[in-house]
């Protein structure tokens, strides 16, 4: 049993880790935006427009753009040939499937991660909850594990009490045959007693009467006779 609950405590442990690792996890995610950067012209960030108003002014950004194509297109650094209209078209074609289809695509998107992301904090939920319900059928095992020792405990005080019972029963029985064999030599004395005594009474009154003459008896009934005699005249 010290085992089982050892193991049971050290069990307990890493699902409090993992529920505790969860949670930590989820407050520490970031969040994605839900919209992007301010841009310019389609493509430049607000920040490159930012970065030359406290230099150049307004206008800085865009004059220095026109200025950087004007050399790099004078200078034949970058030269316009064909691939550079084929390149102008498609962008002219990326820009236009941006602008018409760009914001249904991303609605349908932000959908789809939205879903996946609803999927995923819900299993992380139901991982939650599964841990959670395991914990609590953990803490009822120890409950039940308490219980059995002590239904262990009142199993072997009933075994000490039949035990005991079966003890005393030994014991009595072994008191009542003492008993009886006790009861029985002392009704044997009293028997060979009254067998004793009623021989000698016998014996003494056998010898008595062979004792006694015919004479004597003779005067003895005479003597009896007489005695009724006189007490029937005080009688009367």
């Amino acid at each position: 049993m010290l085992s089982r609950a050892v193991l049971l405590s050290a069990a307990k442990k890493p699902a409090a880790l993992v529920l505790a690792r969860g949670a930590a996890t989820q407050a520490d995610r970031p969040k994605r935006p839900e919209h992007g950067g301010k841009v310019r012209l389609g493509f430049l960030p607000e920040e490159w427009f930012t970065f030359f108003y406290n230099k150049t002014g307004v206008t800085g950004p865009y004059v220095f753009g026109a200025g950087l194509m004007t050399y790099l297109c004078s200078k034949e650094i970058y030269i316009m040939e064909h691939e550079y209209y084929n390149g102008l078209s498609l962008a002219i074609m990326v820009v236009f499937a941006v602008k018409k289809f760009g914001p249904s695509l991303a609605s349908y998107l932000d959908k789809e991660v939205d879903k996946i992301e609803d999927e995923w904090k819900e299993s992380r939920e139901n991982n939650i909850q599964q841990l959670a319900q395991a914990i609590e059928d953990e803490k009822k095992e120890q409950w039940r594990a308490e219980g059995q020792t002590m239904l262990m405990q009142a199993k072997k005080e009933n075994v000490a009490l039949q035990l005991e019972a079966a003890y005393r029963e030994r014991a009595m029985n072994a008191y009542h045959e003492v008993k009886k064999r006790l009861d029985y030599q002392v009704e044997r004395q009293n028997v060979d007693r009254r067998v004793s005594q009623k021989h000698m009474v016998d014996w003494i009154v056998n010898n008595v009467v062979k004792s006694i003459t015919p004479d004597q008896e003779k005067e003895n009934l005479n003597k009896c006779i007489a005695d009724l005699g006189a007490l029937a005249a005080r009688s009367k």
